[in-house]
């Protein structure tokens, strides 16, 4: 299960139009207005030594319901927890596992080699446009619960992408990630909100490690790839 699969939005008022569209056709031609405000994002999270945030999730599926779900991320460098209502993911920087909660079962491999065309850890949210893989713009303005939002669009460049778009919402005065939502080709939505967050925690190497112990009768199947 990919962390891509972590996304959001909820009810939103529009305020007015921030920017007006642009067509881009090559990574060169992002727009420089939405690129001071990701940056400005990307340095806010670096400086961060730990990261934990609750968040909601919301799945849509077309011709299936609605699946809504919370979360609970905890992150330290190449280091991060995931844990949602059925599944968990963890990575402690040398071993990934996965957790079916429903099916009792977990899978453990190395972890995720940096793909780029995919979010694998939590960290790609807001590096992810660093990479040249897609065109950006600042699309709107937006005002929720009386706090001031921009709203950022991202469209693939590569054609055979499984997405056509993602949008990130960002407070304007704090650069915080509020919420991102991913537009897949097929129809479905995914759609990831940020509730509580803190910065700096401290965290012990076992919020980073599966324990067996805590889930009896679980199957662990290891999957990691052998040096011999």
């Amino acid at each position: 299960m990919k962390f891509i699969i972590a996304m959001m939005m909820s009810t939103f008022f529009l305020a007015t139009g921030f920017a007006q569209k642009k067509d881009f056709t090559k990574a060169q031609d992002v727009d420089p207005e939405a690129q001071k405000v990701l940056e400005k994002v990307s340095k806010k999270y670096e400086a961060y030594k730990t990261i934990e945030a609750t968040f909601s999730l919301e799945i849509e599926i077309p011709e299936e319901p609605t699946d809504k779900q919370t979360g609970k991320l905890k992150q330290e460098g190449e280091k991060y927890n995931v844990d949602l209502n059925d599944y968990s993911m963890i990575c402690d920087g040398e071993n990934f596992w996965v957790h079916n909660k429903r099916n009792e079962e977990v899978q453990l491999n190395d972890p995720p080699e940096e793909d780029d065309d995919e979010m694998m850890a939590p960290q790609d949210f807001y590096n992810f446009y660093k990479k040249g893989k897609y065109l950006y713009a600042l699309t709107n303005a937006i005002v929720e619960n009386k706090v001031p939002l921009l709203q950022i669009e991202f469209k693939p460049l590569a054609g055979d992408s499984e997405y056509s778009k993602i949008r990130m919402t960002i407070e304007k005065k704090t650069s915080a990630v509020k919420r991102i939502k991913v537009f897949s080709k097929d129809g479905s939505r995914f759609t990831l909100e940020i509730q509580n967050f803190k910065a700096n925690k401290k965290f012990t190497k076992a919020d980073f490690t599966f324990d067996k112990s805590k889930f009896p009768g679980v199957h662990v199947e290891d999957l990691k790839m052998n040096d011999d």
